[in-house]
């Protein structure tokens, strides 16, 4: 009867060990979820959702963030939860605290660099730096974003080069193409023209180009006169700049130098040259030659 009555003990005390552990396990199973879809809804509100911006690039810089935050939510949900049952099972929880501490330095002592880069990487998908397919100097390399990931970023410059960037080595972006873009171009003439001519000149070229099918849809603003911006060693500069829309303003440049080289030579506009006067003996500029007496 006594052996009956402490194998029925035992029995209750397995069968409420377990229960613990299931309602442990089932707690975590449920925590887990619920934390996931506030990861992801948080994600969606707090990731800059421009106009501008499709949903596919939009969806997928979401899902990288969201799957990281989860992956690493998971993690501390279910060591708690493994610390809880063998806690339940009657097995000491401080070695096994000791041996997680200690393997998680050596972990991140022997991967600190790439670490580094997937919390850097975090980063710049959450504040939004650059995009696929936007154009950006990155740590000192210009080109186009072709890839982003928490580890690195892939750029092709205009040579056809890919550079492969760890995200812990970008310390500064300059997106050159976020939202609208800009033509910032000097064209010198030559000191003898009149300024106000070439000002309506180069203002007209402008209009004229945003009012084509072909450019004009392009162009936010039309190209024209900023100031004089420099007096050269051949020439006056001129700035001259318009507003376009994304990654579009090295083609309106092409397109605006070659009308305005065109507008030029129509009204007779000099484009000067690197050119230099030389003089011999003591002959000063602009005062006619000296003969010397007795010469014919």
């Amino acid at each position: 009867m006594l052996e009956t009555d402490f194998l029925q003990s035992d029995l209750f005390l397995l069968i409420a060990v377990a229960s613990r552990i299931f309602l442990i396990v089932l707690l975590a199973v449920i925590l887990r979820f619920v934390l996931a879809r506030i990861i992801r809804r948080s994600i969606k509100i707090h990731i800059p959702l421009k106009a501008k911006l499709e949903q596919a690039p939009l969806a997928d810089r979401s899902k990288t963030v969201s799957t990281v935050l989860i992956q690493v939510m998971s993690v501390i949900v279910w060591v708690l939860a493994g610390l809880m049952i063998l806690s339940e099972l009657g097995i000491s929880t401080g070695p096994v605290l000791a041996t997680l501490g200690l393997g998680a330095l050596a972990i991140g002592l022997a991967a600190q660099n790439i670490i580094r880069d997937y919390l850097h990487g975090f980063f710049i998908l959450m504040e939004d730096w650059y995009r696929v397919g936007e154009v950006a100097v990155i740590s000192g390399t210009g080109g186009l974003v072709e890839s982003i990931s928490l580890r690195r970023t892939l750029l092709r410059d205009l040579h056809g080069t890919l550079h492969i960037i760890p995200n812990s080595k970008i310390d500064a972006a300059s997106n050159m193409t976020r939202d609208w873009s800009r033509i910032n171009l000097n064209v010198s003439v030559a000191y003898k023209e009149n300024l106000a001519r070439v000002f309506q000149v180069i203002n007209e070229v402008g209009q004229e180009m945003m009012n084509t099918a072909e450019w004009g849809p392009n162009l936010l603003t039309a190209p024209q006169v900023l100031r004089v911006d420099n007096f050269g060693e051949s020439g006056i500069e001129i700035k001259i700049l318009a507003d376009t829309k994304p990654i579009t303003q090295w083609a309106l440049a092409g397109e605006l130098r070659r009308r305005l080289k065109e507008r030029f030579d129509a009204e007779g506009i000099e484009i000067p040259w690197p050119h230099t006067k030389v003089y011999f003996g003591n002959e000063v500029p602009g005062q006619p030659q000296q003969i010397p007496p007795g010469s014919n």
